[in-house]
């Protein structure tokens, strides 16, 4: 049986139709997606995100283990700031594409997603010494985001804080919880951390303050407007950072698993690259369709409509590395190959 929310009452309450999303009961839409999706553009949506994992690491040797695992550098930021990283495997795989909170020098709450939540858990905990904790929060907490241009009004009215992009701060209500700024969705807004006890109460202030409930259908189409990656879909183990065009999240100033793999691709080029597109038309890119691009093919790991543009869009990786001279692809939809300008994601301007 999928495991469930704390809000999973209130959803169904709200007419949500469900979805299993990686061992978990979630809603995938209320009213539908487009609709959903074009509230998040325009004023504000509210998403249980509570499939994803979180968990409290603390003690003497968390920010060790943090620099030493992760491949971004967490002395980038500070404490009161949270950091997209990502956990790579000896070859320089992404494990899991991951989201740290700093909340104090020693203390951190670290977020994976919902079907790596167990095993990155484990590789902490693992790695952790006599001192520092790893305390798995899932099962006691809810996640939730609020996300769109009306967000800092409606979080300011129902739990009294707005953090900006990438802040962390402790919110007001009646159990202790924490916002940070951050999202999957490339608007404005908030990730909420809030005991199960009180989640419902504050996803409800949330909607009653003007947030419309949102799925996961709507958040997916959201993320590839804006070019973001879906571990599974996008990464994996057999794809690198540096492939996925996500160079930024690798820190080479510190030491970290994958690290020696990284540096050999970096100098000896990429066996694959990750390119962004998007049709003229309607007609829509499914993962797996095939792509290419002149000597190079593959195929799309993520592809859908986008309601903002009203064509379809989609990322996939080619092989060999086309470069960055190609300036249109192909993909095969129904048995006939589309060709489709390549674009740098995001999709839209933000």
């Amino acid at each position: 049986m999928p495991s469930q929310s704390p809000l999973h009452a209130a959803h169904e309450r709200l007419g949500a139709r469900f979805t299993d999303f990686g061992g978990w009961e979630m809603p995938l839409q209320y009213e539908g997606t487009l609709a959903e999706h074009r509230a998040v553009r325009t004023r504000c949506g509210v998403f249980d995100v509570s499939h994803l994992g979180r968990f409290r690491l603390a003690g003497p040797d968390a920010h060790g283990l943090v620099s030493r695992l992760l491949c971004n550098d967490i002395d980038r930021i500070e404490p009161g700031r949270a950091q997209y990283t990502m956990l790579l495997d000896d070859g320089g795989g992404v494990v899991d594409d991951i989201i740290v909170w700093w909340l104090e020098d020693a203390d951190f709450l670290v977020l994976p997603n919902a079907g790596n939540s167990d095993e990155i858990v484990e590789r902490f905990r693992s790695a952790a010494p006599m001192g520092t904790r790893v305390e798995d929060r899932r099962s006691e907490t809810a996640l939730i985001a609020v996300q769109g241009p009306d967000s800092a009004a409606i979080l300011d009215q129902a739990v009294g804080v707005h953090p900006s992009r990438f802040r962390v701060e402790a919110g007001e209500g009646p159990s202790p919880m924490i916002a940070a700024g951050t999202g999957y969705t490339g608007e404005r807004g908030a990730e909420i951390v809030i005991e199960s006890g009180h989640a419902e109460a504050v996803f409800s202030r949330v909607v009653e303050a003007g947030a419309r409930p949102c799925g996961l259908g709507a958040r997916d189409t959201l993320r590839l407007e804006m070019g973001y990656p879906l571990w599974g879909q996008d990464l994996d183990r057999e794809t690198t950072p540096l492939e996925a065009g996500l160079d930024w999240v690798v820190g080479w100033d510190h030491d970290f698993v994958g690290r020696d793999a990284l540096a050999r691709q970096r100098d000896e080029g990429l066996r694959k690259r990750l390119v962004g597109f998007a049709l003229e038309d309607r007609r829509v890119p499914r993962h797996g369709y095939p792509l290419r691009a002149g000597p190079a093919a593959g195929s799309v790991s993520s592809g859908n409509f986008s309601p903002t543009l009203e064509v379809g869009i989609g990322m996939g990786y080619l092989a060999p590395d086309p470069g960055e001279n190609v300036d249109s692809v192909e993909v095969a939809i129904r048995g006939e190959w589309i060709a489709a300008p390549r674009v740098n994601p995001p999709f839209i301007g933000h």
